[in-house]
């Protein structure tokens, strides 16, 4: 019977359906999250382990890479990377892999759904009628805002950006965008200042990456300059947007409304959005379907199957 190759688990893939059962039965799994010192676990069963699997959710710091000194690939479920050090995998040589691509639809679709939920005041409608407030005396919402034919504003025009801005056309909008370089395979025009993006668009949707580079790139002057009729939506990473310049801004009404699938310490959302009714909040659920959860760890596996079979990853992250 031959020997099933060792892995380190960093946590458990509690969000796909069958990832977890799946290592298990095809690996040798160190699942680490169940070790109460990691350190430890680490140095007993590392030796010889080259493969590393994990998430954004729980990453893999220099300090990890370290503690195994035979590590040759990581591969991670999801598409964003900003909890791994990819400065030291490549410093070390470790590839490191992603599953972008698969889950670009369902994010944008969730972008287009919380869009809609703040503009139309889905929410604080079904808030409204389940609490009996329909049909009481001066029993109504305040008025929402159309969608079709406004402008939208986009932060990061990559795959998710893209599939934002594809679903904008459809809806009649004027799209532009902002990021870190000018894309010439697009039609939409560019705006090299974020602020001045913000003034111009009604919506303005945050597709970037996450990670130092991006830390509050939505600042309190963007937010305001989005204005107390503009709606930030939010389906990329919660530390995008300075979330206490967000609160004043709502409070103070120098900001319209805020859908958001992300916080800057989740799972912690302040009482202030909660309790704001011109805000729509969701779990960080951006992926969180049947088949796109499926997808992402059919390609999770398949990193780890073809780095095994030839030595290299299918989608490498590349920065």
């Amino acid at each position: 019977m031959t020997a099933k190759h060792r892995i380190i688990q960093v946590g458990s893939y509690a969000g796909s359906p069958t990832a977890n059962e799946r290592l298990a039965r095809d690996y040798d799994v160190v699942e680490l999250w169940k070790y109460p010192e990691r350190e430890a676990a680490l140095a007993q069963h590392g030796k010889g382990v080259d493969v590393l699997v994990t998430s954004a959710n729980f990453g893999c710091s220099a300090e990890m890479m370290d503690a195994l000194p035979d590590l040759k690939a990581i591969c991670s479920w999801g598409v964003g990377y900003e909890t791994i050090d990819i400065k030291a995998a490549q410093q070390r040589g470790v590839q490191v892999s992603n599953t972008p691509d698969v889950l670009t639809d369902c994010v944008a679709d969730l972008a287009w759904g919380l869009m809609l939920g703040a503009a139309r005041r889905i929410a604080y409608g079904d808030r409204f009628v389940r609490t009996g407030g329909w049909g009481q005396v001066h029993g109504s919402i305040p008025l929402g805002t159309r969608v079709s034919g406004k402008k939208l504003g986009i932060v990061g025009l990559g795959r998710i950006g893209q599939a934002i801005a594809k679903r904008g056309i459809g809806f009649d909008m004027d799209v532009r965008y902002h990021s870190r370089n000018k894309r010439n395979d697009v039609d939409y025009r560019y705006e090299a200042s974020l602020v001045d993006l913000a003034a111009w668009a009604d919506f303005l949707v945050v597709a970037t990456v996450g990670g130092p580079g991006t830390h509050h790139l939505i600042s309190r002057e963007v937010l305001e300059a989005l204005g107390p009729k503009g709606t930030i939506i939010n389906i990329a990473r919660g530390p995008v947007i300075d979330e206490s310049a967000l609160v004043e801004a709502l409070q103070a009404g120098k900001l319209g409304n805020a859908a958001l699938d992300v916080f800057e310490h989740e799972p912690k959302v302040p009482d202030a959005l909660k309790t704001n009714d011109n805000v729509v909040l969701l779990p960080h659920i951006g992926s969180a379907t049947y088949e796109t959860r499926r997808d992402m760890e059919d390609l999770m596996v398949k990193n780890l199957e073809a780095f095994l079979r030839t030595g290299k990853v299918i989608t490498p992250v590349t920065r």
